[in-house]
């Protein structure tokens, strides 16, 4: 059985009135919740701190540079010796934490990489800011990449399946709906700004694999692993459908292991306002659906924002751990802020909760946490104990010494570029007869490019288009038809995936372990 996790006391001073979270409730979720500078980003290291020396990994994002200062022990000061003192800590020590350092972009930690089939249709077509039209037809482009077997694995190869796409425009319309040239082009633009926003980086390969988040050092400590972020807040929709993929992964690939004693990972989300800001109904259900039942996979996933109600009231039911720093009530929406956040409290006739919000002094939090056999306690007045390692930001040489000890380096700082959909359906256009043309696109169709299509020459008559299309596919006596190239493709990569039509999740990305290609 773990240790209670020790957050700050409600009397200063009182041996009793020291204020824990319990690790085996740890999985129940959470909210750090205060206006900007009453101090959650020291609460957040308090809490990830504590969550590592019991073991247990956690995963979040710095999005100020400031929680980069796990990694390096903190220094002593009076100020902090007085603080201790009042709360009654006698074991305090600085020192550093395990931190393994993350970034999309590759700068400021370990690449951290997905592939476009993993993120799937649904939380691309978020990234890319796509509207229903839109992201019907790049789930049709993904269908059709999956029934042939072509791996997407980065910018490009989706490019190269779109340009087929538009190319097969007519016979792709038939069997799936309409796929109009209009919305492959705006898929294309959505691409090029994507790309020009720095983002290229993040699809290709090797694809963190999620043990690698659920390390422990030699002391057996869990450690943190902190995702660089503050050039990637500045694309809010990639930050949030970024960490939302995270999510939707650990929940489809983690095994049911109920209550433990400790959480296997906790993840906090910071900023989660971000996630819900222009959500769709049917992907806030489904995240909705994902926080409800991740707990029971062993993690813990805890919301960071400056207003409570910024989580909708479906997700903030289910979160049972609540760190509440001050609110600010200056307008109308921050009195409606503040009456909401002191009812979702179990009340303490101490005080009342709504007007002791607003009076919180910097390092001051109302908490309330699950206790006994679940039950939530009456929120006290807390004072947050200090963390030990720095509180602020390190500089680019100590973060250089941290990434050069990382234990995944190796693994993850060199790029792969494997075969796949691109480079397939480059070759199929240099196999492609030269005498077999066929019929140039229209105006309104931009003419895609030889090295995304199939191969099709300029003036093959329109009536032949559909027997063509069917040599293509199933072959001829004189070449080798898709299916069978795919098929060899495919045998060399993906074994035993053969003719199985890839499965997906609740978020449109591949399901289950056995799904990663």
């Amino acid at each position: 059985m773990s240790d209670p996790l020790f957050l700050g006391c409600s009397e200063p001073g009182g041996s009793e009135s020291a204020v824990n979270l319990l690790p085996r409730f740890g999985n129940r979720h959470g909210l750090i919740a205060g206006a900007t500078g009453t101090g959650k980003s020291v609460s957040l290291m308090v809490l990830a701190e504590a969550f590592s020396r019991i073991g247990t990994p956690v995963f979040m994002a710095d999005v100020k540079g400031d929680i980069a200062g796990l990694a390096v022990a903190g220094s002593d000061s009076d100020r902090l010796r007085s603080r201790l003192a009042r709360l009654g800590v006698q074991d305090w020590r600085a020192e550093a934490n395990p931190v393994i350092f993350w970034d999309l972009y590759g700068k400021s930690g370990h690449p951290i990489r997905t592939t476009i089939s993993e993120m799937g249709p649904i939380l691309l077509a978020r990234v890319l800011e796509l509207n229903d039209t839109q992201t019907g037809v790049l789930e049709v482009v993904f269908r059709v990449a999956d029934e042939q077997g072509l791996l997407l694995l980065d910018l490009d190869d989706l490019r190269a399946l779109l340009g087929l796409t538009q190319e097969h425009a007519k016979e792709i319309s038939k069997r799936y709906g309409l796929v109009s040239s209009a919305s492959l082009s705006a898929i294309q633009r959505a691409l090029l700004r994507l790309e020009q926003a720095g983002a290229k980086q993040f699809f290709g390969e090797p694809a963190l694999q999620l043990e690698d988040l659920m390390r422990q050092d030699m002391s057996g400590r869990g450690v943190i692993n902190i995702l660089a972020a503050e050039t990637l807040i500045h694309n809010p929709r990639l930050y949030s459908s970024f960490l939302l993929w995270l999510l939707s992964e650990l929940f489809e690939n983690l095994p049911e292991v109920g209550d433990l004693d400790r959480p296997k990972l906790v993840f906090i989300f910071d900023e989660a306002h971000l996630l819900f800001d222009d959500c769709p109904d049917a992907l806030r259900k489904r995240v909705e659906q994902v926080v409800r039942l991740i707990r029971s996979k062993g993690v813990g996933v805890y919301f960071c924002s400056q207003q409570p109600d910024d989580v909708p009231d479906e997700i903030l039911g289910q979160l049972g751990n609540r760190i509440q720093h001050a609110l600010r009530a200056f307008t109308a929406r921050d009195q409606k802020a503040v009456r909401s956040a002191a009812e979702t409290f179990v009340a303490n006739p101490a005080f009342a909760v709504e007007q002791v919000i607003t009076q919180l002094a910097v390092g001051e939090a109302l908490v309330s946490t699950l206790q006994g056999s679940g039950v939530p306690m009456p929120v006290e007045r807390v004072t947050m104990t200090a963390p030990r390692c720095r509180m602020g930001s390190i500089s680019p040489d100590e973060r250089a010494t941290v990434r050069s000890r990382s234990p995944v380096g190796s693994k993850y700082d060199p790029s792969i570029n494997r075969e796949s959909a691109y480079e397939i359906l480059a070759r199929r256009a240099e196999q492609a007869p030269q005498a077999e043309p066929s019929q140039p696109p229209s105006r309104a169709e931009p003419a895609p490019s030889p090295r995304s299509t199939g191969g099709r020459s300029a003036d093959r008559p329109a009536a032949a288009e559909g027997n063509w299309l069917k040599d293509i596919v199933f072959g001829t006596g004189r070449r080798q038809g898709m299916l069978e190239a795919t098929a060899k493709s495919a045998m060399r990569t993906v074994g035993n995936q053969l003719g199985r039509q890839l499965l997906r999740g609740l978020l449109g990305s591949l399901g289950g372990s056995g799904s990663r290609r």
